[in-house]
């Protein structure tokens, strides 16, 4: 993976503490590389003010426009990285987000979450959920968890599938693990899960012994894992291999090493597939304290590119 030179912000428009912008100065101050900051505005109100004429609420909108562009150029002089900025108005931030990054080329999208003050969670909106399925660049959403030296990455893969294209994201979350890890000095550890004992085989066949199955399952899977990491050269103490749900072992071992950020991959799906199937990244993030990167395979197209 090429280090992140073209770096896109989301501007929280309801925020001075802007998380996302923090963290990718906290990357590009070690590389020298460029942000931009957008800030994506849109008010329902300015839509529905029928009395007016089109052109007198284009003129609406582009004094909105003009005022927020120069809040978020007061903004960003607080940064101690030079920071380009762009104010759009658009009733659909993750389209603009991502048609930002086609036409502009950024490496990848940095976006802040919102922490709910009575729920004491994180809530993610629409646009998060959107970014997640269809950005085709990697994708940080920044949480409050700070990036110390000296701390932890934690990449979850898929060891022991043969699948050409599965192999080939794995081998992009731990190269990209490994690069990140060079610039804020973190170690890198790996995680993976493995399925237990199917309940309905144990019942229906009794010969079946499911300590055996079980053993070797994991045995399969440490395997596997080890053969990754040697590529490399992961040491063995920073292999986790665990029997659960990826979402479960991935909160696990995050919570057990405190990471500071977790990288996995996520598939993009849409429309009804991901709606009643989901992806590992949406079953997991919003229980997560801590950073997560997420990366698309080689070749992905997001649908916004194609509309």
């Amino acid at each position: 993976m090429e280090r992140y030179r073209n770096i896109l912000v989301v501007i929280d428009p309801d925020s001075e503490d802007q998380k996302a912008l923090k963290r990718a100065c906290t990357i590009a101050k070690q590389t020298g590389d460029k942000i931009t900051a957008l800030l994506v505005i849109f008010d329902f109100s300015y839509e529905m003010t029928t009395m007016l004429s089109g052109d007198e609420r284009e003129a609406m909108r582009k004094s909105v426009v003009k005022d927020r562009q120069a809040w978020l150029d007061d903004l960003v002089k607080e940064y101690d990285h030079p920071v380009s900025t762009k104010a759009v108005w658009h009733n659909r931030p993750f389209e603009v987000i991502i048609q930002e990054v086609i036409e502009h080329n950024f490496d990848v999208v940095v976006k802040s979450t919102h922490q709910h003050p009575t729920l004491q969670s994180v809530i993610f909106t629409p646009t998060d959920w959107h970014l997640i399925r269809k950005c085709p660049v990697p994708l940080l959403l920044v949480k409050d968890h700070e990036w110390p030296e000296n701390g932890h990455i934690l990449a979850a893969i898929n060891a022991s599938s043969e699948e050409e294209s599965h192999q080939a994201l794995n081998d992009k979350i731990t190269d990209a693990a490994l690069t990140l890890s060079r610039l804020i000095k973190a170690d890198v550890h790996l995680v993976n899960s493995y399925p237990g004992t199917p309940v309905n085989i144990a019942i229906e066949i009794p010969e079946f012994d499911a300590g055996e199955y079980n053993k070797t399952m994991r045995e399969h899977h440490q395997k596997m894992m080890e053969e990754h990491a040697k590529k490399f050269e992961i040491q063995s103490q920073f292999l986790h291999v665990e029997e659960g749900l990826p979402e479960d072992v991935i909160e696990k071992v995050a919570t057990d090493i405190d990471a500071e950020l977790v990288i996995l991959g996520t598939i993009g799906r849409i429309g009804l597939s991901a709606l009643f199937i989901g992806n590992t990244a949406e079953h997991v993030i919003d229980r997560l304290n801590c950073d997560l990167l997420a990366l698309k395979p080689d070749g992905y197209v997001s649908p916004v590119e194609d509309s």
